[in-house]
């Protein structure tokens, strides 16, 4: 029974401690196998720390080779980056050293031109100290004349208080009638004493004017020309905008310094929007330049080149035009025959103007009134014709040749072997010459009308009347004048006075009087000649 109760329970023992020593084994292996599993992942987790950490020391090597490449860039960078600013500077340096060689060799010339004017203004000083010398000298004599006249008029007074007395001693008068007798004689003797004086004052000026005439008219010109002559001497070219005025001027200047020595002609760029302005004496040239200039801003591309072709274009363009207007003037009057180079210099008038007035124009005029006035008294009209279309040729070549204008035109004509008519009344119309034919005569009369008429000049009808009527009242209003009348365009004033009450000796004076008022009250171009007329006549009647 017990063995029965005990093989059971020692089976069963036994069969735990075999499950149990199964049990152990099989987890044991399970253990064996985690942990070779656990040894195999920790040796792959060490072999991928160790890979990364071989892979970041290659990175970090490759990260300092790369600081390192970068490092050496910078440094070669830097080195560029010093050269090219070494070169910029070397490059400034000599352009700074350029312009300040320009900017001395501008200061030089205007210290040349500063020492010219300085030279300048010592002449001129010199001459003022002459003139000084010669004004000084003047005034001597004048004290001089003034104390022999005040010797005169003590001398005056003597014989007037001895002749009272006489008068008083022999006459029996009363001092009032006496007094006035005296006065009237005197007065008398002062009037001619005094228009004496004037006449030979005014043969020593005569005298003198012509010795003093060229030093004034050099002074004249060396200080007013640069400002006076401002507004017939430019043209003014408009512009699209305002970037084309440095396109004009170009890189440092030279299309205008191009521009300028193709043309002859000055190129002013200034603040006015959108306008530059072309400054020149001669109008041809002017137009030249202007019209080339009109196409650069056209065409929009300015080079030297470029100007070079389009002032040529231009100087043909005007060339043509000029002996197409020549040619177009003696068709106009009917005239046939002339020289070539003559009608080509005819034609430069339609550029040349005189106080506003166009040269071509009034050379045409002249031409039609001459002609007019010639088939009136039955002379050669078309002589008349030539002659006063040519009286103006010289004003063609004027700027180009020293002399006046009739000089030049007779020695033109002369060149291209003009009738001698044409010739003298060229050579006359100004008065220079005595005048050989009635032709001659003609044009004179013919060139006073066409540039005295009121509105031919500058000048507007109402000045024109206003300063003939003043001429004419100021002449009026002096004692003894009966008549006065403005002629020749307000040229002459002539004045005729009443013979009973002004003698010839006060002519003289009166002429002075009225020349001296109109200088200081009226303003008027040219010259005015003051004309004064004495005539007494006596008519008598037989029965």
């Amino acid at each position: 029974m017990i063995d029965n109760i005990l093989i059971p329970a020692v089976v069963a023992i036994i069969s735990l401690l075999v499950g149990s020593g199964i049990g152990y084994a099989i987890r044991k292996n399970s253990w064996e196998k985690k942990a070779q599993n656990a040894q195999n992942d920790a040796d792959h987790i060490l072999a991928d720390v160790k890979a990364q950490v071989a892979a970041a020391k290659t990175e970090i090597s490759a990260q300092k080779q790369a600081a390192a490449a970068v490092k050496q860039s910078a440094e070669n960078t830097k080195k560029e980056k010093i050269l090219e600013a070494q070169e910029e500077i070397n490059d400034y340096r000599q352009k700074t050293e350029d312009d300040l060689n320009k900017k001395r060799a501008e200061v030089s010339r205007w210290q040349n031109r500063l020492q010219q004017r300085e030279d300048t203004l010592d002449h001129k000083k010199s001459l003022l100290e002459e003139k000084e010398a010669g004004l000084s000298q003047k005034e001597d004599q004048l004290q001089q004349k003034k104390a022999n006249l005040d010797d005169k008029l003590a001398k005056a007074d003597d014989l007037v208080e001895q002749r009272q007395q006489k008068l008083y001693e022999v006459a029996g008068m009363d001092q009032d009638e006496a007094k006035k007798l005296v006065l009237s004689n005197l007065s008398d003797q002062l009037v001619k004493e005094r228009a004496e004086m004037i006449r030979n004052s005014n043969e020593e000026v005569q005298a003198r004017a012509d010795r003093f005439a060229h030093q004034i008219l050099v002074d004249a010109i060396q200080s007013s020309a640069a400002d006076t002559v401002a507004e017939t001497t430019v043209s003014v070219v408009d512009l699209p905008n305002e970037e084309m005025k440095g396109r004009i001027i170009g890189r440092e200047g030279r299309n205008i310094r191009s521009f300028e020595a193709l043309t002859g002609v000055d190129l002013i760029i200034d603040d006015t929007p959108k306008v530059v302005t072309l400054s020149g004496f001669d109008p041809i040239r002017r137009e030249i330049a202007k019209r080339a200039m009109e196409r650069l801003i056209k065409d929009g591309r300015i080079h030297p080149a470029r100007i070079e072709e389009m002032v040529d274009k231009a100087r043909k363009e005007v060339n043509d035009d000029i002996y197409e207007a020549g040619e177009s003037a003696l068709m106009d009057l009917g005239i046939h025959r002339m020289n070539p180079e003559l009608v080509k210099t005819l034609g430069r008038l339609k550029y040349r103007t005189s106080y506003g007035q166009n040269v071509l124009a009034h050379s045409i005029e002249v031409a039609k009134l001459a002609g007019t006035m010639a088939a009136e008294l039955g002379l050669d009209e078309k002589m008349a014709v030539r002659a006063g279309l040519l009286h103006d040729i010289g004003k063609a070549i004027d700027h180009d040749i020293e002399g006046s204008h009739v000089e030049i035109g007779v020695e033109l004509t002369r060149k291209y072997h003009e009738p001698e008519v044409v010739v003298n009344a060229i050579a006359a119309h100004h008065g220079d010459v005595p005048k050989t034919s009635f032709i001659a005569e003609l044009v004179v009369a013919a060139d006073t009308i066409s540039s005295a008429r009121p509105g031919a000049r500058s000048e507007s009808l109402e000045n024109y009347i206003r300063r003939l009527t003043e001429l004419e009242k100021i002449a009026k209003s002096y004692a003894g004048v009966a008549q006065a009348y403005a002629i020749q365009a307000g040229r002459e004033v002539r004045v005729m006075v009443e013979p009973d009450e002004i003698s010839d000796d006060r002519i003289t004076i009166l002429a002075r009087d009225i020349k001296n008022q109109v200088e200081k009250e009226l303003d008027y171009p040219g010259n005015i000649k003051i004309t004064v007329i004495r005539e007494k006549r006596v008519v008598e009647i037989a029965k």
